[in-house]
Order: C-alpha cells, then sequence, then structure tokens
C-alpha cells in the first residue's frame, strides 16, 4: 500500500494563516495588477480595494503569529479604523492647502463631490494599514527584546515643553511653509500627546516613562513598510500624487524624495496620538486595543 504524504497549511504555532488574509491576498493582487496594467483614470476605484487587500494581508500575518490581531480582537472596532482614519488624514489635507507639499495628477477631470467621496474612500485605509503593520512588527522578536531606553516621562514640565513646541512647530510651518513644511509630520504629535497625557488617554508616554520604546519602534518600522508600498503602488497609478517641496527633493524612490521618508516616522506618531484623542472622546480613554508593546 502506498503511504499519503499529508498536505500542509500555513501555521505558526499552529495556528492556520486565516481566511480573511487569504482574502486580503487576492484583492490586493487583483487591483495591483488593474491599476498598473489598465489605462486612463482607475486608480480612484481601484485604490481602496487594493489597501483593504494589504490591510487584511497583514492582519492575517499578525493573527498567524500571535492567535490575536485588530480584526480578530474586536471587528467593530476594526472598522472604526476606517471610519476615523479619512477625517484624520483630511486634516493633513487641510494642512497642506498652505505647505502644498503633494497635489494629486489627474484631480481635474473630478467633479468636487465626485473628487470628496473618492479621496474620502481611499483615505479610510490609513490607519489600519499603519497600525496593522506595527503590530506585525512588534509580533517579532528583535523588537520584543529592545533594552530600555532613554525615559521620557509625564513630569508636569516635560509635559508643557512638549505642548509649546507643537505650537511653536505649527506657527512656523503656517508662516514660513516653504521653509517649514516638514513640521506638518511632527506638530501635531508635539501638541495632541499632552493632551492625551492630560485627558488620561493612551499615549506613549506610557511607555517611554519607563524607558520601553517598543511601541514607537514597532510604529516607525511599521509606517515605512506601509510607506514603501503606498509610494510603490502610486508611481504607475492614475490619478496619483506627486510631490514639491522647497528643500531637500532630490534621489527620489518612487515618487518620494528619499529624505521624505524620514517624514513618515513621525507620522506614525501623530496617527496614534489622534486616533487616541478621537477614541477617548468616544470612551476608550486607556485602550489597549492596539497591541504595539511587543509583549
Amino acid at each position: 500500500m502506498g503511504s499519503r504524504t499529508p498536505t500542509r497549511s500555513i501555521q505558526a504555532g499552529g495556528i492556520r494563516y486565516p481566511l480573511h488574509g487569504w482574502l486580503g491576498l487576492a484583492l490586493a493582487g487583483l487591483f495591483w495588477v488593474l491599476n498598473w496594467t489598465l489605462t486612463g483614470a482607475r486608480t480612484h476605484w481601484g485604490f481602496f480595494p487594493m489597501w483593504l487587500g494589504y490591510c487584511l494581508v497583514v492582519d492575517g500575518l499578525v493573527f498567524w503569529r500571535t492567535g490575536s490581531s485588530l480584526l480578530k480582537r474586536s471587528p467593530s472596532k476594526y472598522v472604526g479604523l476606517f471610519l476615523v482614519s479619512a477625517p484624520l488624514w483630511w486634516l493633513f489635507e487641510l494642512l497642506n492647502a498652505r505647505t502644498q507639499n503633494w497635489v494629486y495628477e489627474g484631480a481635474a477631470q473630478f467633479t468636487p463631490l465626485q473628487y470628496a467621496v473618492w479621496t474620502t474612500l481611499s483615505f479610510m485605509t490609513v490607519l489600519p494599514a499603519v497600525f496593522g503593520s506595527a503590530e506585525l512588527f512588534a509580533s517579532f522578536g528583535f523588537v520584543r527584546r529592545l533594552r530600555k531606553g532613554l525615559v521620557i516621562g509625564t513630569g508636569k514640565r516635560t509635559v508643557i515643553a512638549f505642548f509649546i513646541l507643537g505650537w511653536i512647530m505649527l506657527a512656523l510651518m503656517l508662516i514660513w511653509p516653504k521653509i517649514f513644511f516638514l513640521f506638518i509630520w511632527m506638530a501635531l504629535y508635539f501638541i495632541f500627546e499632552p493632551v492625551n497625557i492630560w485627558l488620561g488617554n493612551r499615549s506613549l508616554a506610557h511607555w517611554t516613562s519607563r524607558g520601553d520604546w517598543r511601541p514607537v519602534i514597532a510604529l516607525w518600522l511599521g509606517v515605512l513598510l506601509t510607506a514603501f508600498f503606498w509610494e510603490m503602488w502610486n508611481y504607475f497609478s492614475f490619478p496619483k500624487w506627486v510631490y514639491h517641496v522647497s528643500w531637500g527633493g532630490w534621489l527620489h524612490v518612487f515618487e518620494m524624495p528619499l529624505l521624505g521618508y524620514g517624514g513618515y516616522l513621525p507620522f506614525s506618531l501623530e496617527l496614534y496620538a489622534l486616533y487616541h484623542l478621537v477614541i477617548g472622546f468616544l470612551g476608550g480613554k486607556d485602550s489597549s486595543y492596539l497591541q504595539i508593546a511587543g509583549e
């Protein structure tokens, strides 16, 4: 009698890669191909399903590695990430009206209502993509084993200094946008991190006050992974965004100047602070839904 070799599924710790991860892989692959092979305007309708696919793939990887993930932990809160994401990114679009750091090629072919609808739909994927990627990196041993570092606590002087510095950066950006445009990726964190501390919301100082920088490192690595796909998928898209900066606009990697990738690091901290400000007002003051401490 012949012996049968059992088929092996992708598993980590006995956990199968979940169905929603495979669905995400199919979505991302299909709409990546459509986005890069079709002619004419197509990214406005292809962006959301492609990035929904990315979000589901990453969430599936987190679940496969840890047995928990943003979606599995709370489907309703996962949907909430998409709903909160769009208005948060519109805040950056408002600030960009002053700095003009990026513009959207092909936007002129849409009516104002069409533009608002399609862009809002696309903006909905920012938070689940970045936070899902951060949880993925938090699951790796090299993040979990990071030693304690610089202590930045919640002392009165420190928090007030952060708050004042944030407003100074915002003012400089608004007054001299061609010089201080980079503060669009810093000012909001320095403003809203103290606000979260004062209101009793979850903040990164919850960890940095103990010298634990694992959540920050996870956010940084997660946003860089997300940034790579944002910029790569954007390169052959239409409509697409392009950058216009008054200095530092050299050595482009896709459409983004190389130095611009550094702006993604504080941007991830801004997203963390803004998200927890919003959910704090909704009753989630000490929310542990996002798990990026590598524990």
